[in-house]
């Protein structure tokens, strides 16, 4: 493990964490033009036995599963299943219907192909149902013209991207994200959609102060479910949800979120040319869900949260509910991950960890 002046510095404040109760397990990585320079745990993987979190313990990380999801999207296209523009429909043809006929990939990718939230019909239960879910999606009205506005697909992206996956391949997503890139980066039992059983007893269990608990009726004018829009405890921990291949959300250490990255940056998973292309500015809008300025890549949010204005932050990644958050950073070669078992409806403490990172790294930009 290193040992370094960062690893020393984030080990002391994710320690500091855990002990004034802040987090109850942190798990965080940081790979630098293709070196392990951060590999820090601290705290527990399961508060009720005490069992100690390790840099090898899943930690179900809800949204922060969409780096996965999208990293085998580009893998679809850089082996020849895929291009950005295929049409859904082309593979899919029962997608086509009610305005859909046109929407692509890209689309897809970049939140634009209007199908934000689940149809009211679908409830959690349903998610390990990937039939039931991929036929309300393909009989769903889009709430607007596919790639004429952004708005955060919270549990559909996954699903999306998913059966095309598996049209184009025959394969689900679980079985390309072993085969494409926990095998060949040697990260095995560190990125799951859908867990076997037999590795459950070995992942994290997720805790939340009941104040941030999901709750409250459904409103109406909401364009997504209460689930959808504030994760819950509950759903991290259910058995039949972490066995399940929904592509919206996974399971991770920090360390297999950051060797994925780092593998991506150095063009191990793509090529070098579609590497510039996926990180690229794709779509710039205000997000229809949440009211937000939304700056997307094929597949990515685009800038480092919390990167001040200054910094012109050129990362990519997804944050994930509860506070998780992955991003890869091709202008300073770094892969970032952050996983944690405490929900909290903020991040703050990726926030923290990633400032004490941009410092060392300001630092050392400055040395001779």
């Amino acid at each position: 493990m290193p040992r370094g002046e960062i690893q020393q510095r984030v080990q002391r404040h994710i320690d500091s964490l855990v002990r004034t109760g802040a987090e109850t397990g942190v798990q965080v990585a940081v790979y630098r033009d293709g070196a392990l320079v951060v590999d820090a745990v601290a705290g527990s993987a399961d508060p009720a036995t005490g069992r100690a979190l390790t840099s090898g313990t899943p930690v179900f990380s809800f949204s922060t599963g969409k780096n996965m999801a999208t990293t085998i999207a580009h893998a679809l296209v850089a082996r020849g299943y895929l291009g950005y523009d295929t049409r859904v429909a082309d593979l899919w043809p029962e997608f086509g219907e009610h305005g859909k006929a046109a929407t692509t990939l890209r689309h897809v990718l970049t939140h634009t192909a209007g199908l934000p939230a689940m149809p009211r019909e679908i409830t959690p239960a349903d998610l390990p149902d990937r039939s039931r879910v991929c036929a309300a999606l393909a009989g769903a009205e889009p709430r607007w013209p596919p790639g004429t506005a952004v708005g955060y697909h919270a549990y559909t992206f996954g699903f999306l991207l998913g059966e095309l996956a598996r049209r184009a391949t025959g394969r689900p997503m679980r079985e390309l994200l072993r085969e494409w890139v926990t095998a060949p980066l040697g990260i095995d039992g560190q990125l799951y959609f859908g867990a076997p059983a037999e590795a459950l007893p070995g992942f994290a269990r997720l805790e939340q102060p009941a104040r941030d608990r999901p709750g409250g009726p459904a409103d109406d004018d909401a364009i997504l479910a209460p689930w959808e829009r504030r994760p819950g405890a509950e759903l991290g921990n259910d058995e039949e949800i972490l066995r399940a291949d929904i592509p919206s959300v996974g399971s991770a250490t920090a360390h297999g979120l950051a060797a994925m990255f780092d593998a991506l940056l150095r063009a191990r998973l793509v090529g070098s040319a579609q590497l510039a292309q996926l990180s690229a500015l794709a779509f710039e809008g205000t997000d229809r869900v949440f009211g937000t300025p939304a700056r997307m890549a094929l597949g990515f949010p685009l800038g480092r949260i919390g990167a001040p204005a200054e910094e012109r932050s050129a990362a990519f990644g997804w944050p994930g509910g509860g506070g998780s958050y992955a991003y890869a950073d091709p202008a300073r070669g770094v892969a970032f991950a952050l996983t944690k078992t405490r929900l909290r409806p903020d991040f703050d403490t990726a926030l923290s960890v990633t400032a004490i990172l941009a410092d060392h790294l300001a630092r050392d930009e400055e040395r001779p």
